[in-house]
């Protein structure tokens, strides 16, 4: 019976699973194994936890395993993957793959066929490939520039949008929700944290702005939005590269931020319907690790 192992390394999850040819044998779940955003001890340690649970829930020894699949942001680079790929090394046995996060997910839910994927958790990115085998991307292209709609980006607009409502002399939930994500007692504490080096990780902030938003916060629910049409951005670029006009464009959301947010995946959806004819936007939200699996399996 051969092993394979599939892993969906987030930047605040990492997901892994163990199976057969046709069955899920083992799931393992830890924190964030992202290199680039989290250094390489903090990925190793995630990557080991995951692994190690995956393997101890099917009895099997990790040397035994035939073929892993990773798919993480920044595989791109040689280097990165590089040193992913190493990491993985001193705990598995068998081939490794090392692709882009994008990847896996495309894969997870249209198999080599045409389709269009946007991930919104961490960071954002949107990739398809049509009928020719022709891929695009748009977006992904790291926190201080690009990230669009992602969780650290959300975080981030609800900061501004926080402080400059206190500059109005207005007042909602968002704010206080921060402060306390943050675990921090000011708003000029805010200030501080947020204009800190290394930068400080907004994406936490992401469940204080969803409370605000379910409590009524208008500014919370306004983040929200924005991140809907800045993510509907990312697809129309992607499907206007692959697609001929009127085309049929199956499309599909993964990450945190669509599986947390209905009032993100609806912004979505109603935007980029608006935008493009033709879109057939999936409802569920894909499970990336399921494509790291099937190409581990390949």
């Amino acid at each position: 019976m051969a092993l394979f192992l599939g892993i969906d390394g987030g930047g605040s999850k990492t997901v892994c699973v163990l199976g057969d040819e046709t069955t899920i044998l083992g799931r393992g779940l830890a924190a964030g194994s992202n290199i680039v955003r989290l250094g390489e001890m903090r990925a190793r340690e995630a990557l080991s936890s995951a692994i190690g649970q995956a393997c101890a829930e099917a009895k099997i020894d990790p040397v035994h395993i035939a073929r892993t699949c990773i798919g993480v942001a920044g595989a791109g680079r040689v280097d990165i993957a590089e040193k992913i790929r190493a990491l993985i090394a001193e705990v598995v046995g068998g081939a490794i793959l090392v692709v882009g996060d994008m990847e896996i997910t495309l894969h997870a839910v249209f198999g080599d066929g045409p389709g269009v994927i946007v991930i919104a958790g961490t960071g954002s990115i949107g990739f398809g490939r049509n009928a020719e085998g022709k891929t695009a991307r748009a977006g992904g292209w790291g926190f201080a520039i690009s990230d669009e709609g992602s969780g650290h980006w959300i975080g981030k607009r609800a900061v501004t949008a926080a402080m400059r409502a206190r500059d109005q002399g207005t007042s909602g939930n968002l704010l206080d929700n921060l402060l306390k994500s943050f675990g921090i007692g000011s708003p000029d504490e805010l200030v501080l944290t947020a204009n800190a080096s290394p930068p400080a990780d907004f994406a936490k902030l992401f469940p204080a702005v969803l409370i605000a938003a379910e409590a009524g916060d208008a500014m919370a629910n306004s983040v929200l939005v924005q991140a809907g049409d800045e993510l509907s951005e990312l697809a129309h670029v992607v499907i206007a590269r692959l697609f001929p006009e009127k085309a049929a464009v199956p499309v599909a959301m993964s990450g945190g931020v669509f599986h947390n947010s209905r009032q993100v995946r609806e912004t979505f959806i109603s935007r980029l319907n608006a935008l493009r004819s033709g879109v057939v936007v999936n409802a569920d939200v894909v499970d990336p690790v399921l494509g790291a699996l099937a190409l581990a399996r390949k």
